[in-house]
């Protein structure tokens, strides 16, 4: 019988999680996909069983709560269907800042963006490494290279936490990866309320196109993966800058932002 590969994306029917879902499914993979809403699953199961003839597992959860967080850690934990792909990357931002915002909204975003990548990335690495193979994707971002409010401090997190992961995970045949991508073509900002259309051109990246240059980071064994020669540019510039001076220019930059609101 052959080794059937199987991943598991949350986040899966928008964005860049739908745009892992049709890249893995032509390559091959079976999916478990995972977002809160089951209708939306389902169209997005019967298109990528449609196009792609593999089999689709649909999860509806909402990784903010904790009760059905667990029951996506306990699908990868199950050894009689193993996953071999893990991609965290369910997420959402805000367009209110800190202290201006609710704070039950900013322990749903860090429920999000932080815990359930802790905690499936929990069940998925220890059950990748006792068979010897597999990877953990967690989608970050580049805001968490410069400081831009909770978000970008919840993707510094993950990217410092996938880092570590990597690490632990040295040698196992188990590989851990952070996405650090910037601004993409997708719903979220304006699902965050977030007004960019002032962006200049050649900051948009496209999600299909990310998705397949982080795949191929994975596969060269790359622990953060950085979409496009700008987002490269401007990554290792912020991190060679002075948090003193990164601080400066993100608080320019997020006043003009409000100012034109």
């Amino acid at each position: 019988m052959p080794d059937m590969r199987t991943a598991l994306v949350t986040g899966a029917t928008s964005g860049i999680g739908h745009a892992f879902c049709r890249e893995l499914a032509e390559q091959g993979y079976d999916l478990v996909i995972v977002a809160r809403h089951r209708a939306r699953l389902e169209n997005v199961s019967d298109e990528l069983r449609a196009r792609y003839a593999v089999d689709v597992e649909i999860l509806a959860a909402d990784l903010s709560q904790r009760a059905q967080l667990q029951r996506v850690a306990d699908r990868l934990a199950d050894r009689d269907r193993p996953i071999n792909m893990l991609v965290n990357n369910a997420g959402f931002g805000m367009s209110r800042s800190f202290l201006k915002g609710e704070l039950a909204d900013e322990e749903a975003m860090l429920d999000v963006l932080c815990r359930a990548v802790l905690v499936l990335s929990h069940a998925g690495a220890l059950s990748m490494k006792e068979r010897g193979r597999g990877h953990v994707i967690n989608v970050s971002s580049v805001a968490g290279f410069v400081p831009t409010g909770t978000y970008g401090a919840a993707k510094a997190w993950v990217t410092a936490f996938t880092e570590s992961l990597a690490q632990e995970l040295s040698g196992s045949g188990v590989s851990a990866t952070a996405l650090c991508p910037g601004f993409t073509h997708t719903d979220f900002h304006e699902r965050a309320d977030v007004d960019v259309s002032r962006l200049p051109r050649v900051l948009w990246l496209e999600a299909d196109s990310l998705v397949r240059d982080c795949l191929e980071d994975v596969k060269a064994g790359k622990v953060i993966s950085v979409p496009g020669l700008q987002y490269k540019v401007i990554a290792g510039v912020a991190q060679l800058m002075p948090h003193s001076l990164l601080r400066a220019i993100s608080s320019r930059a997020d006043s003009l932002r409000r100012r034109k609101r």
